[in-house]
């Protein structure tokens, strides 16, 4: 008979459990500097440090990059041809890794057709559930689909079954699309006189649209030698039929010096290339030419609501789904709460629990129907986040930038709860932030810096809030900043009136935006505060508005070009050489022509990562090697290009080297706090907070009264704030007024004048609240802001 024997020694730990760890060791992606850390899974973990210290290299560009592209090399290689291709990190290991889905601040869709709705599977559920329940029922999910048009055919088919045989088939699809529009809501108007100089001919360069050169082959020549118009005659003395092929003529193949081209109208031609894009998106000339060139109007036939008359005639209740898509997110909710069909229930709780989460996430403000394009970076965040909300999934990696973004004090805390509830639903969160609110919140912290671009890209400080806050570090030295009230504010020197504004949810609001001070116009998410500033401030002569619009770019556009800072240096260089200024272009005459002025020779290696490759005729110089023997100031064209912008600016400050027209610009980037970018850096490595400084960096060189900014403070660190602040008064200060739309409270507490919008967001808002000093707003603590900035100031 055998004895069970008992062992006394401790169990150990499954090897499975033993993985509770990040390890990333020799992280060298963009400024980083052989980063090494241990992240802890299942926790809370906050990315701390100055803007451009290498955080989202860490965050996004390694740990959540590569854990992308091993789920990617998991699929077929027939199905990783679709995908995009991402290269592997530059680190020596990265081990612990889990499903990463990143959550950034990308601007959503700049198409027309893309909305709140259609962006987040709303408007699908939608679509379906009037397909059931409305009535008049007029056809499947897609006759309530504004991106769907109506499709009618009939003819005959061959059908190879045994012996051949045509039939005869009809097909019809029921769209929702309104036809007038083609599912945009709005028509256009175009202006003629701004697409041509009638009084020209066609070879003489009547065109004046941007881009449209006299030798463009697709373009002009397309007209010049189509057959169809004489390109010699003055545009004002073409005959009716000419006239009607230039504007309107239908898309037809025609040579063009024995190469086939698609010739149509100019109209449809400038509606194809310019209108179906969103203006948001457009490049500034761009949006200037279709600003001046076309009239946006809502469209007659459907009354903007992109639908025709059958879809928005199927109604359940007395609510279509136009109705339903115009509805605030909350309303819309609380209506489709009170459905009560069990032969829909499950589409019924899949709807709610998305609405639900719209208002939980507090955008409850927002409508379905609202363009995806007009949402703000911080609100275009929170709604890719509402697809995780409700998710099951356990042990995933989520990594967000900047989730505070556009919060009111008074919204951070809703913020910082959703966090928390992702994290203990046994998820890592990574989070990039630099509020304290959220800073606070963190199991774990991680510091980088000490400084930005090349100064930076090392861990300073890992361990907890309270660890950090007792750390020699700038944000432990930083993190319990305070800003004191002024103890005097500027005396208005005029007044920008504004009188019955109604953009949005603004509720017939008069009010008085004092000039030569620094206003700050604050309120909570969705209370109103950008469409009084945005849509309502006169915009013409002496505004320049700074929003958080993305910069467009390639990766050959790096500061020097975008600031234009390119130009009086090529121009130095040409005048000091006796050569042409177009040699010290690396997109012009000047590119090395192995490499095209690239820098680097790229392989397409299919669905495989493309592989970049320093070229070995410039040795990355991007410039041809008879060009970099020119030099102005004893440096070649490539030296200057790879100096800082401090640098730089000594350089062409005095000396040899003195240039007034790039000392100016360089000033200008040191102003903003961008002294340590180098000036050939590729814009597609900035970080958002450098991209928007770069931007205002750019705007002061507008001759404007009034400066109109968007959060200037999204993506600064603390430090960093205060000579944003100093930036504010130097413009103040010379006779600028400045207009700011912001949340911090170093911003409110350091302004001549408060203007408060709410009291809530949507149609709890659109109403001023207070009107007056900081310290008058404290004192009264009548307002939410007013409450939050109290207790900022210890008021």
């Amino acid at each position: 008979m055998s004895r069970a024997t008992t062992d006394t020694q401790p169990t150990a730990l499954p090897v499975a459990d033993s993985h509770d760890l990040i390890r990333v060791h020799g992280a060298r992606e963009n400024n980083l500097k052989d980063v090494s850390i241990e992240i802890p899974k299942r926790r809370l973990t906050v990315f701390t440090g100055v803007s451009g210290s290498g955080k989202s290299s860490l965050v996004f560009d390694t740990i959540a990059a590569e854990s992308q592209r091993l789920i990617n090399e998991t699929y077929s290689a027939f199905v990783q041809g679709f995908m995009p291709t991402v290269a592997r990190p530059e680190v020596d290991v990265l081990d612990g890794l889990t499903t990463a889905i990143s959550v950034d601040q990308q601007r959503m869709g700049g198409d027309p057709r893309s909305t709140v709705g259609t962006a987040t599977d709303a408007n699908a559920m939608l679509r379906i559930l009037f397909s059931r329940l409305g009535t008049p029922h007029i056809g499947p999910p897609s006759a309530y689909s504004f991106n769907t048009a109506s499709v009618r055919a009939s003819g005959a088919i061959t059908v190879e079954r045994g012996a051949k045989k045509a039939v005869k088939a009809t097909y019809s699809r029921t769209g929702g699309m309104c036809t007038r529009c083609e599912g945009r809501g709005t028509v256009s108007d175009i202006d003629l006189s701004q697409l041509y100089d009638d009084s020209k001919s066609i070879s003489e360069g009547a065109f004046t649209i941007p881009g449209w050169k006299s030798d463009s082959f697709w373009t002009v020549r397309v007209y010049a030698e189509s057959g169809f118009l004489d390109p010699d005659k003055p545009i004002r003395e073409f005959t009716e039929k000419e006239m009607q092929d230039f504007l309107h003529r239908e898309p037809v193949k025609v040579k063009v010096e024995g190469v086939t081209l698609t010739y149509e109208g100019l109209i449809p031609k400038i509606q194809k290339s310019f209108l179906s894009k969103d203006k948001e998106a457009m490049q500034p000339h761009i949006r200037a030419f279709v600003e001046r060139a076309v009239t946006f109007t809502t469209c007659p036939e459907c009354d903007g609501t992109r639908l025709n008359e059958g879809a928005r005639s199927s109604k359940i209740g007395k609510i279509s789904i136009a109705d339903a898509c115009a509805m605030e997110i909350r309303d819309l909710a609380a209506w489709v709460r009170g459905l009560d069909e069990p032969s829909v229930a499950p589409l019924l709780t899949a709807l709610q629990q998305t609405l639900d989460s719209f208002v939980e996430i507090g955008l409850g403000y927002l409508a379905l129907d609202r363009p995806a394009g007009t949402l703000s970076g911080g609100e275009a965040q929170r709604v890719k986040m509402i697809r995780h909300l409700g998710s099951s999934l356990t042990d995933v990696t989520y990594v967000f930038d900047e989730p505070t973004t556009g919060l009111h004090p008074h919204d951070i805390s809703r913020m910082n709860d959703l966090l928390l509830r992702l994290r203990d639903k046994g998820n890592t969160v990574l989070v990039v932030e630099h509020k304290p609110q959220t800073i606070a919140i963190a199991d774990h912290v991680v510091d980088l810096g000490p400084g930005a671009g090349t100064a930076g890209g090392t861990v300073c400080f890992e361990g907890t809030v309270e660890g950090l806050r007792a750390s020699d570090t700038v944000t432990g030295r930083h993190l319990d900043d305070r800003a004191a009230l002024k103890k005097t504010v500027r005396e208005p020197t005029g007044a920008l009136e504004i009188r019955g504004a109604t953009a949005h949810n603004l509720r017939d609001v008069d009010v008085d935006i004092p000039l030569g001070v620094l206003t700050v116009v604050t309120g909570v998410a969705g209370s109103g505060k950008s469409s009084l500033v945005h849509g309502s401030v006169p915009v013409g002569a002496g505004v320049v508005s700074v929003d958080q619009g993305p910069i467009r770019g390639s990766r050959r556009s790096n500061p020097a070009t975008y600031t234009g800072l390119l130009d009086p240096i090529r121009k130095a260089f040409a005048k000091a050489n006796g050569v042409k200024p177009a040699l010290f272009s690396a997109n012009s005459e000047g590119a090395c022509p192995t490499c095209n002025g690239a820098g680097v020779i790229y392989t397409d290696l299919a669905m495989m990562a493309g592989v970049a490759t320093p070229c070995e005729e410039c040795e990355g110089k991007r410039f041809q090697a008879e060009v970099l023997e020119y030099t102005f100031g004893g440096k070649d064209i490539s030296e200057v290009l790879a100096m800082s912008v401090s640098e730089a600016e000594e350089f062409f400050g005095s000396g040899e080297a003195h240039t007034p027209a790039a000392h100016r610009i360089l000033d200008r980037l040191a102003d903003v706090g961008l002294g340590y970018l180098s000036l050939g850096q590729p814009l597609t490595t900035l970080s958002g907070g450098e991209r928007q400084r770069l931007k205002l960096a750019t705007h002061m060189a507008e001759k404007g009264g009034v400066y109109v900014l968007d959060e200037p403070t999204t993506g600064l660190h603390l430090a960093d704030v205060e000579q944003l602040l100093a930036l504010l008064d130097r413009l103040v200060d010379s006779g600028k007024s400045v207009i700011v739309v912001e949340h911090h409270p170093a911003v409110m507490a350091h302004a001549d004048w408060i203007i408060d919008l709410g009291p809530g967001a949507g149609h709890d808002g659109g109403r001023i609240v207070f009107e007056g000093t900081p310290a008058d707003l404290v004192a009264a603590r009548s307002t939410l802001t007013g409450e939050h900035l109290a207790d900022y100031v210890g008021g």
